[in-house]
């Protein structure tokens, strides 16, 4: 009897603090439940998945120049105009897209960060001489045929993108690669940085499937089989536009993913310039 009244007057932990686990610390910052772990995809099979994805849209697009529009040449022809959309889905979505995703990589997470910087920068580096070229290609092309520059929705879209795009490159460039930038004004610029990074290819991406509609519209008219009665080249074209959408949307969520994120992605480590000294 004195045994149990001991064990009733011992005090009773409130509801909330009898369970032990992960989810119940202080210090925890995360709930480990089996359906997170679950839903939590490793990311290089993600990759993988997202690298074809890429290869088919930059094969789609190229075989849409090839067998509808008439192939390729650099001549001012329309032939010449079929490079616009090849390189521009090459650069402004497949490059850029994987130039966004560098630091995602688990590898890059530790050691030193010079060959992810470089990485990083020569790929978006890359991505911006293939768009600075698709729009020499369809500037040229207007100009040789008497055709109006800049008079669309789908151009003014596609000019800002690539202006957007050569002020990111600078900037990154002088404030993360070159030592002269002090580390406050790195960590300030950081996330605005990454901000228009995912911005910027938004908005490639709508400037794409824009140009595919657009050039539908002028191409599938009265003298080919209307647009409106959806003939095979206007079911590829707009298959390739959901995978140039798709793949888009896909790179926008991996960015977003915490799980995907540098551990140190808010120190001041990783601020650091390129040409400084890195332990």
């Amino acid at each position: 009897m004195q045994i149990l009244r001991q064990m009733s007057s011992a005090p009773r932990l409130e509801p909330h603090r009898r369970r032990a686990g992960p989810c119940w610390g202080g210090t925890q910052r995360r709930c480990h439940h089996p359906v997170v772990e679950m839903l939590d995809l490793p990311f290089l099979p993600f990759c993988i998945f997202l690298g074809l994805l890429g290869f088919v849209c930059v094969a789609f697009v190229s075989a849409w120049c090839q067998y509808w529009r008439g192939g390729f040449a650099w001549d001012g022809s329309t032939q010449m105009f079929n490079w616009h959309p090849v390189l521009m889905v090459t650069g402004m979505v497949v490059l850029y897209g994987a130039a966004s995703l560098v630091y995602r990589l688990p590898s890059s997470w530790s050691g030193p960060k010079l060959p992810w910087k470089v990485l990083h920068s020569s790929l978006a580096l890359a991505a911006f001489i293939l768009a600075v070229l698709g729009l020499v290609a369809v500037f040229r092309f207007h100009n040789d045929h008497g055709t109006p520059n800049m008079y669309s929705l789908h151009s003014w879209l596609g000019l800002a993108t690539i202006l957007l795009f050569s002020c990111q490159w600078l900037m990154g460039f002088s404030t993360f690669l070159l030592p002269w930038a002090p580390a406050w004004l790195r960590g300030l610029y950081k996330p605005i940085h990454v901000f228009f990074g995912s911005t910027i290819l938004l908005l490639a991406v709508a400037s794409c499937v824009s140009g595919i509609n657009e050039k539908l519209f002028f191409s599938l008219k009265n003298g080919t089989t209307q647009y409106k009665l959806l003939p095979a080249e206007a079911v590829f074209a707009n298959t390739l536009g959901l995978l140039i959408l798709l793949f888009g949307v896909l790179v926008l969520g991996a960015l977003a993913r915490p799980s995907w994120k540098r551990p140190d992605a808010d120190s001041l480590d990783s601020c650091q310039p390129l040409l400084a000294d890195e332990r």
